[in-house]
């Protein structure tokens, strides 16, 4: 990917985490209910209104966000796979992480510590 010197942007996947539930009709105990989801904008977590979500079960997908937030090769098991069972050993439904829109990002407005110059010096002046 190229970039004219100025620009400081890259690209990250809005994500979709949504509860999927058996079809055989197991118990669920996780709470999930069909369409409970919740959406990854950048660093940002949406839940629609009036909806809750497990902390155990974001924690079961918390791991894989980042990285199915980036471009992945087209061979690479994170760009294949999207299902991530409950925590609960017990419970019978999934997490489905589906990649979204591509959202663009700044550099300069998500951190702090600055892109080497273009003539190669590292972040901090080494």
């Amino acid at each position: 990917m190229s970039h004219e010197a100025n620009d400081d942007s890259f690209e990250l996947y809005d994500l979709r985490v949504e509860a999927v539930m058996p079809e055989d009709g197991s118990k669920v105990y996780c709470g999930a209910k069909p369409g409970d989801h919740f959406e990854l904008r950048g660093e940002m977590l949406h839940m629609p209104p009036g909806q809750g979500f497990s902390i155990y079960s974001i924690a079961a997908v918390l791991p894989l966000l980042a990285a199915k937030q980036r471009p992945t090769h087209p061979n690479d098991w994170m760009t294949s796979d999207a299902d991530v069972a409950c925590p609960d050993p017990n419970c019978a439904s999934r997490l489905r992480i589906t990649r979204l829109g591509l959202r663009r990002f700044s550099h300069a407005a998500t951190t702090a510590v600055p892109l080497p110059d273009a003539a190669g010096d590292s972040a901090n002046g080494e």
